[in-house]
């Protein structure tokens, strides 16, 4: 069976990040803790909920006339999906080929590099444990 893939806008990205950070939240809770780039009306806010709990990426419940949302969906499955997306979209597919451009396009400094070149010995190693 595939795996559900999570496609998010900007806005629906960030609503989300309040939900991940917090186990519930109100419409007013989520207009509270938005970045300042992705602020908007209240109205905006709970229609863009709506909208989401149709895609099945939030759940609510009602606290009297309140409703109080929370994630349905963990933030690491909406990374993989988002970035395998991406590098199907961008890059046919070839992961390599996405970590190439990232490390000749990007700008990253000693310890950042340092810490990739962990990531990947760590990785090396746990693919030599399985025995592959």
């Amino acid at each position: 069976m595939a795996k559900k893939t999570h496609h998010l806008g900007d806005l629906q990205y960030a609503i989300m990040r309040v939900l991940w950070a917090t186990p519930e939240a109100t419409v007013a809770d989520v207009c509270q803790k938005l970045p300042k780039e992705h602020q908007r009306a209240p109205t905006t806010i709970a229609t863009m909920l709506t909208k989401m709990e149709r895609k099945g990426v939030v759940a609510h419940r009602a606290d009297g006339r309140v409703f109080v949302y929370r994630a349905k969906i963990r933030e690491a499955d909406v990374h993989r999906s988002m970035v395998t997306d991406l590098t199907e979209r961008l890059f046919e597919g070839d992961a390599a080929a996405l970590v190439s451009h990232l490390l000749t396009e990007g700008e990253f400094d000693s310890d950042e590099l340092s810490r990739i070149r962990a990531l990947i010995d760590r990785q090396g190693k746990s693919e030599r444990g399985h025995g592959r």
